[in-house]
């Protein structure tokens, strides 16, 4: 009987529930989308700001400057330089599968043609994987240590480009390098020209590195307890962020968790209020009906209970509604934003669907005022 009279009230009343139903699948939908960009948010943003380069620098402890052996400048100093036997072992012996490049740079100013050029000693092919934004022409160099690439400026300084050999002088030493790659960057790398590692030393006469920048990808948190880790293996360095990016990071995802619940909550509350306005004018058609059914014996209890599951079931289908199209929102979306589809988190479903069933039913609540009609009154006519 419970059943049946649900199916009927929910039928004689097709006009006012439709726009109910609208309004809470509309809400549902947007909901399901914020909460699927939510969820996928901080995976999403730490792959862009991954994109920007290394978030953690690796250098010597902060010291008075020691003087470069073989530059033959009195009073040339430099930042203490690291032993990369050391560093480089205890950096890969830190167990963290996030840590997606590490390149250690030297860097010092060497001659092409008499001309000074900065340039960087450096594991090539690892300084290209940590900062994915570079723009390369030509190809990385494997095996030949003689390869090297050099920024766009240089290249058209010099009249270089892929293929090209010359000589890099640094005081009485010279090397001969072929360009591998061309590298554009639109910053200091483009004035540089970049080695291998080992070349480099032998240039200088010294062996040792300034820095390492390792990129690594997850969240900030994740970003910070490798950095951790990394102190720990090594307790005589300064081990610290890349500001620029891992507080640029946080603060935009706290930004975005903000925006997105305060959307969330305001959606709720207008959704709630659409049905407020529904109900409402529902209750005052059904007076009749309350008191009939008061006057045949039915409990208040019973008859509340019948009200606000036709307002659950209401909820409920709004709720389903809504998510379903909710997921191609959320993909819309993280195309427009990110562009990347936002996969569909599965444990948004039923907790928009309850969030919806709450919200139709905090809007039900003038139902409660039928509890009151007095059924002489109603059988009065009046």
């Amino acid at each position: 009987m419970f059943g049946r009279l649900l199916w009927k009230m929910l039928r004689s009343n097709r006009g006012r529930l439709a726009v109910a139903l609208i309004a809470v699948a509309s809400g549902a939908t947007v909901v399901c989308a914020l909460l699927n960009l939510q969820f996928d948010i901080e995976r999403k943003l730490s792959a862009e700001f991954r994109s920007l380069g290394p978030n953690i620098m690796i250098s010597a402890q902060r010291s008075l400057a020691t003087t470069l052996a073989g530059q033959g400048q009195a009073g040339s100093t430099a930042p203490s330089l690291m032993d990369e036997q050391a560093v480089l072992p205890a950096i890969q012996k830190v167990s963290s599968p996030r840590i997606v490049a590490v390149a250690p740079y030297l860097y010092f100013v060497a001659r092409i043609n008499q001309t000074p050029v900065v340039t960087a000693g450096t594991l090539v092919g690892e300084a290209i994987r940590s900062e994915p934004a570079w723009k390369l022409t030509g190809t990385v160099p494997s095996a030949d240590p003689r390869a090297c690439g050099v920024g766009r400026n240089v290249a058209r300084q010099f009249g270089l480009g892929v293929g090209s050999r010359f000589d890099l002088g640094y005081q009485n030493r010279s090397e001969p390098l072929a360009v591998a790659f061309v590298l554009d960057t639109g910053g200091a790398e483009d004035n540089q020209v970049f080695v291998d590692l080992q070349l480099a030393e032998g240039l200088v006469g010294m062996s040792g590195i300034e820095l390492v920048q390792i990129r690594v990808d997850g969240t900030s948190q994740q970003v910070s307890e490798t950095m951790e880790k990394l102190r720990s293996a090594l307790p005589g360095y300064d081990v610290r962020p890349i500001r620029a990016v891992t507080q640029a990071e946080g603060s935009l995802l706290d930004r975005t968790r903000l925006l997105i619940a305060s959307m969330i909550v305001l959606i709720l509350v207008l959704t709630a209020l659409c049905v407020l306005a529904t109900m409402m004018a529902l209750a005052m058609e059904r007076r009749k009906n309350v008191g009939l059914m008061k006057a045949l014996g039915g409990s208040i209890s019973r008859i509340m209970g019948l009200f606000f599951a036709e307002v659950g079931v209401l909820g409920a289908a709004g709720g389903v509604i809504g998510c379903a199209a909710g997921v191609a929102l959320a993909r819309w979306m993280g195309e427009r934003v990110f562009n990347a589809s936002i996969a569909p988190r599965w444990e948004v479903f039923p907790l928009t669907i309850v969030l919806m069933i709450v919200v139709a039913l905090a809007g039900a609540l003038p139902l409660r005022l039928l509890g009151k009609v007095k059924p002489a009154v109603i059988l009065r006519g009046e």
